[in-house]
């Protein structure tokens, strides 16, 4: 299983913000759409820009742990993660558990041709394995069984 196949099922929409808008902007954006992550891209009129980083509840606390300001007059650019790990749409879900451990990552940007193409979070790559792991058991038992 790929991780194209999850995006198939789950759809490719990607929350996004602007590096200029503020922490507290992420935090409403956060819970209006009930997730735990935002890419950052910088916004070129009417669609996003590239992919500049990733900020996640994890960044928010960690702004809030420091308490340099509030979070309305701490920016986006200030907290965000550059170094984002991305997946491919051809990577399996095995070895993207694998990666998201490794990392510590809870939300994976999928990249394809250097076009940010979904976002996947850990709780979809375990639905996803876990989905594959019941549907080859049925078909294990039901063969065994005759």
């Amino acid at each position: 299983m790929t991780l194209a196949e999850i995006l198939r099922v789950k759809g490719t929409a990607v929350h996004t913000i602007g590096p200029e808008a503020t922490l507290e902007d992420v935090v409403q954006s956060l819970v209006r759409h009930n997730c735990g992550s935002l890419v950052v891209c910088r916004s070129s009129g009417a669609e996003m820009g590239p992919m500049l980083g990733i900020v996640t509840e994890r960044d928010i606390l960690k702004a809030c742990a420091t308490r340099k300001a509030p979070l309305h007059q701490l920016r986006v650019a200030d907290a965000m993660s550059v170094k984002v790990v991305t997946g491919s749409p051809q990577d399996s879900v095995e070895d993207t558990m694998g990666l998201m451990t490794d990392h510590r990552i809870r939300h994976l940007p999928i990249v394809e041709d250097e076009r940010l193409v979904g976002l996947i979070s850990i709780g979809d790559v375990v639905k996803a394995h876990h989905d594959h792991l019941s549907l080859e058991n049925h078909f294990l038992k039901s063969y065994i069984s005759g």
